[in-house]
């Protein structure tokens, strides 16, 4: 049976590109571009830009930053990672993670001016650019996989609810406070009693609105609906008079080419914010990329992602942006509206700036209280509570790793959180390669092949004999342990031993010192009266352990060499009170 075949400019896996199409992708999909695509992205492109407008207003505020510096993200970010991106649906804006990093953090940087709040997150939104860039050109993309994803999923969910409690106190129509996520907690708690009721009800109302939109009308621009509606009424009713604060006058037009104002020798603290929002912007933006491009049968360029990013993030720091990424969220409503191709940015962009140019005059009375909803809405994404439930019943250790991340969240803030959770997963990786599981092997029964005792007991031990084998490379940092664990085994063995069996089938890279291991494990051993064989090593590593006179000392190692052969030479040899032979043929 044979696949039905595709529609023109449908490939969906193109042979690969070299030189400046590579870099520049639209030199790659425009060439296929069909007629009939146009109308999908152009009316994607404006169910993006409804979509996008009240969000990155609701966000730029929880950046601490004026509402429109938001929707110059969405602008401007879009249609440079249009020219560079790899994906062809990934929207790029704010998110709600980045948001709150740069608000928590620039606030004690700006010193309360916020002219120079301004410039610290448009030249955080310069480094990240900057530093995508350089690790396109030193194609670091996949550096971004050390950091674990459960360590990820932690993160998430404690970012989530640290944004959500700096939006409650608009929601009751207090002014909140606090630095600390507990303290906050307490702040509010403190000042409930002076709740506004009619900001309360008018926020429930819009939060339910919001939800039933979510549920029942997916993909659609159902927040700029509620924007609308919240609008008329405080313009038509006597809400505005009842406490309401509102978003007031925006300028009109579109952003200035404005440089910020401040060199990074300027700022105490802005690099590390700049990396824990290229680690945000990277992950969150080529998770969302991946999971749309399988979808729709394609596949991303990590690589080029970097390039895609810096280029949005570098253009919102000189139009009075900040830091920019790709969310799920807007990136599923471009999906959903039917976008073929980067295309629909562009006209997502033309769509922004036409608002902005005629109608900010529109958005004067929107009350502050509806932009908490769309964020408290546009957060509970950040909690995936099924897939922390599968976490927790596949490896109860990973989940304590992502609780950990989740803790340092609340208790030490977005900005440490996050460079916590990357020291957390680099430790995490340094500990599972310095300890190493080694299993003791016995033999399965009614064969000749050996495997770990520990998860299969019926297996029969040989009497008289180890044999062990290390799941992992051996090298530098964990051939001490291997020793250890293998001389602990050895001293709890319930009779002494005569021979000992190194298994190397799972260990595909053998260093200098995972080699002088090995020598000092046969000189102690045959101190003992106890003898060292090497079975199944990779062909590198039978290269450096002859390199280093392992296979005079203890005997051939060649590749056909295995545990049952070195066992049943021993049984015979212990049955017959001959010397078996070590065998001199190399094989490579």
């Amino acid at each position: 049976m044979t696949d039905a075949p595709r529609p023109p400019g449908e490939t969906i896996n193109p042979a690969p590109v070299a030189g400046w199409r590579a870099v520049f992708p639209p030199a790659q999909w425009l060439p296929a571009y069909q007629a009939k695509w146009l109308t999908r992205d152009s009316i994607a492109g404006v169910t993006l830009a409804a979509y996008g407008i009240p969000v990155s207003l609701a966000y730029a505020t929880l950046a601490g930053l004026p509402p429109q510096y938001g929707i110059y993200c969405y602008l401007v970010g879009g249609l440079f990672y249009a020219l560079f991106g790899s994906s062809r649906q990934l929207a790029i804006g704010p998110t709600s993670a980045i948001s709150m990093l740069v608000g928590v953090t620039v606030a004690d940087m700006a010193g309360g001016d916020p002219a120079r709040f301004a410039s610290i997150a448009a030249l955080t939104a310069m480094l990240v650019g900057g530093m995508c860039v350089v690790a396109w050109i030193l194609r670091l993309s996949s550096l971004v996989n050390f950091i674990s994803e459960t360590i990820l999923l932690g993160f998430k969910a404690g970012a989530a609810l640290t944004i959500a409690l700096t939006q409650l106190p608009k929601l009751f129509g207090v002014p909140g406070g606090g630095e600390q996520f507990f303290e906050r907690i307490a702040v509010l708690a403190g000042q409930l009693p002076a709740t506004n009721f009619a900001v309360l009800a008018f926020g429930l109302i819009a939060l339910a609105l919001l939800l039933l939109g979510e549920k029942l009308l997916p993909g659609r621009p159902v927040a700029l609906l509620v924007v609308a509606m919240s609008i008329i009424l405080l313009s038509v009713t006597p809400l505005a008079s009842m406490g309401f604060k509102v978003v007031g006058v925006l300028p009109q037009g579109l952003p200035a080419f404005h440089p910020p104002g401040l060199r990074v020798s300027d700022v105490d603290g802005v690099i590390p914010l700049a990396f824990a929002c290229i680690l945000l912007c990277y992950v969150e933006s080529v998770s969302a990329a991946r999971a749309i491009a399988q979808a729709d049968g394609y596949e991303i360029d990590p690589r080029q992602e970097l390039l895609g990013l810096g280029a949005a993030n570098l253009a919102a720091g000189f139009f009075q942006g900040y830091p920019v990424a790709g969310g799920l969220s807007q990136s599923s409503v471009n999906h959903k509206a039917g976008a073929k191709t980067p295309l629909s940015l562009v006209f997502a962009s033309i769509t922004i700036g036409l608002c902005l140019m005629f109608l900010t005059g529109l958005l004067t009375n929107l009350p502050n209280v509806v932009l908490a909803a769309i964020v408290l809405v546009a957060v509970q994404g950040l909690i995936d509570i099924r897939e922390l439930r599968h976490v927790w019943r596949v490896s109860r250790y990973e989940f304590l790793v992502a609780m950990v991340a989740f803790a340092a969240v609340l208790l030490l803030g977005i900005l440490k959180g996050v460079l916590c959770a990357v020291l957390v997963s680099m430790l995490l990786l340094i500990s599972r390669a310095a300890h190493p599981h080694v299993a003791i092997l016995g033999r399965i029964p009614g064969a000749r092949r050996y495997s770990d005792l520990e998860r299969h007991p019926d297996n029969e031990p040989v009497p008289g004999a180890l044999m062990f084998r290390v799941e992992a490379s051996l090298l530098y940092f964990n051939a001490d342990h291997v020793r250890t664990t293998v001389w602990r085994r050895i001293r709890g063995a319930a009779a002494p031993l005569r021979l000992v069996v190194c298994d190397l089938s799972t260990s595909p890279l053998v260093d200098l010192a995972g080699a002088r291991m090995l020598a000092t494990l046969h000189s102690e051993l045959r101190a003992a009266g106890t003898r060292l064989r090497l079975v199944n090593a990779h062909a590198g590593v039978r290269d450096i352990l002859r390199a280093e006179g392992l296979e005079e000392q203890v005997g051939y190692f060649g590749r056909r060499v295995s545990v049952a052969d070195v066992i049943d030479e021993w049984l015979g040899v212990a049955g017959s009170g001959t010397t078996a032979p070590s065998g001199t043929q190399t094989s490579r």
